[in-house]
């Protein structure tokens, strides 16, 4: 009976010792709530205060009918001013945590207005261009992009223990199949070519003194141009219509909205493969004198959106960022 005693108590502190050591364990293995929550916080500031990042909406809302810049072989054309305000409704960050490395979806949703400042007469575009219409359409857009974050330090302050060190490209538009852009190839002035097909799986690291190298091979040197530099972009776009799409390019503002200019795609080609016509535009520009971070806008329409005052508005949109120095 003594026996049978001392082996119910070697027992019994046996599987009290496992039940303390597991539950040590399962507490080391949970997160803290509030800790997780002040983390996001952080991240979601670093990603507002981001000069990268803000750089996409000064570009991408024109605030009204803009005067864009023709390809040489453009003529005759019914719209004078081609413009879209662009007001942001909702703003969400997803955050993903994995070990000291957090992955945000950003995605953001605007109300729109297109406006067209246009002539129901033809004219010669050497005279003066005068506007008997405002055609507004109103739209709604998604755009949405990736950011990665690395975990740099434990201090009390958790905005000081995060830093960004990838974005993706930013892609949106309203929900239309009728009209896509594929691929976008960029031709830098250091002979530099780069090549996007999912501008949200290609990611964009600063060079050392901004976000340094971490041999990512999916990651790219974020493009860095001098002033009065010239950028070829060529565009493939795939659209449900044969006449030549309304292809843009938005470029050189910042926050304060000065310095925008507009541009227009000219086609260089069209093949109809049986569904879509696969064309491909192009257009150079050139930036300006002012130094900092900024975001090409590429805006894909069919013809219709701008030539018909009741054709309802698709669009899709890509940004390019960049730095000028």
């Amino acid at each position: 009976m003594k026996q049978l005693n001392s082996l119910f108590s070697f027992s019994l502190i046996a599987l009290l010792l496992f039940t303390f050591l597991s539950a040590c364990s399962n507490q080391d293995n949970l997160t803290d709530p509030e800790e997780t929550q002040s983390d996001i916080a952080a991240l979601k500031e670093l990603a507002d205060a981001d000069e990268d990042l803000q750089s996409f909406e000064p570009n991408y809302n024109e605030e009204d009918a803009m005067d864009f810049i023709f390809p040489k072989t453009a003529a005759d054309i019914y719209p004078v001013r081609v413009g879209q305000r662009m007001r942001l409704v909702s703003k969400t960050l997803d955050i993903t945590f994995e070990g000291d490395t957090a992955y945000g979806l950003l995605t953001k949703t605007f109300e729109g207005k297109l406006f067209i400042a246009a002539s129901f007469d033809p004219f010669d575009s050497l005279s003066t261009n005068l506007v008997d219409t405002l055609v507004v359409k109103e739209f709604s857009t998604t755009v949405t992009r990736n950011i990665i974050f690395e975990k740099v330090n434990n201090s009390a302050s958790e905005i000081f223990n995060w830093r960004i060190i990838a974005i993706s490209l930013p892609e949106g538009g309203t929900l239309t199949e009728n009209i896509a852009i594929t691929k976008l190839t960029a031709y830098l002035p250091n002979g530099d070519t780069l090549t996007i097909t999912s501008p949200n799986d290609y990611y964009l690291q600063r060079a050392s003194g901004r976000f340094g190298w971490f041999g990512r091979k999916f990651w790219h040197q974020f493009p860095i141009i001098r002033r009065f530099d010239e950028v070829t972009m060529v565009v493939n776009v795939q659209s449900a219509y044969e006449a030549d799409d309304f292809v843009t390019l938005t470029y050189g503002a910042r926050r304060n909205g000065y310095n925008r200019a507009k541009k227009r795609f000219e086609l260089v080609s069209s093949e109809f493969d049986g569904q879509y016509y696969q064309k491909v535009y192009q257009a150079t520009y050139t930036t300006h004198q002012h130094i900092g971070p900024y975001h090409a806008i590429i805006n894909a329409m069919p013809k219709q959106v701008i030539y018909d005052d009741a054709a309802p508005v698709e669009v899709n949109t890509w940004g390019f960022p960049y730095f000028v120095r």
